[in-house]
């Protein structure tokens, strides 16, 4: 199955990176730049709402969470989301920062969906290398670049 793949070199600790991308507050300021609903631990549900505050976008099950590894198993949103996994990998550098990767697996086909989501992905995992590194986020829409109207 085909998979998005993404490497950032991040100059913060990775407890600063864990925080972002394991939080509601943290997900929102990088990400959706709206309020994240639901439950933050692990077997809780995470909703992601991008401009329309009454539907939400994705619904995410959050399978671990680990100062190493956070992984959402899509339960709900865009067809192609479907089942798929979504993993940030924590390592932390020598000199104190954090190497992220991340990816968002098993889709059921390459389409131009996913090609899409995965430039938007670069572009959000860059909101939150810039926001870790106390340079600001590019939240949506900000940070949206591939659009679907």
């Amino acid at each position: 199955m085909p998979n998005i793949l993404h490497r950032l070199s991040i100059d913060a600790p990775p407890e600063r990176v864990h925080q972002l991308a394991a939080t509601k507050e943290g997900i929102q300021q990088w990400w959706t730049g709206q309020p994240v609903a639901g439950d933050e631990e692990i077997g809780g549900q995470l909703s992601v709402y991008f401009g329309d505050p009454a539907n939400p976008a994705a619904t995410f099950e959050v399978l671990e969470r680990s100062p190493e590894q956070i992984v959402w198993r899509c339960i709900d949103g865009p067809r192609d989301w479907i089942d798929t996994r979504i993993t940030y990998a924590l390592k932390p550098r020598d000199d104190g920062g954090t190497t992220l990767l991340f990816s968002h697996e098993d889709w059921q086909q390459e389409n131009e969906f996913m090609n899409g989501c995965s430039t938007n992905w670069a572009c959000y995992l860059m909101s939150l290398k810039s926001g870790a590194e106390g340079h600001g986020f590019n939240a949506y829409p900000g940070g949206e670049i591939s659009r679907w109207d």
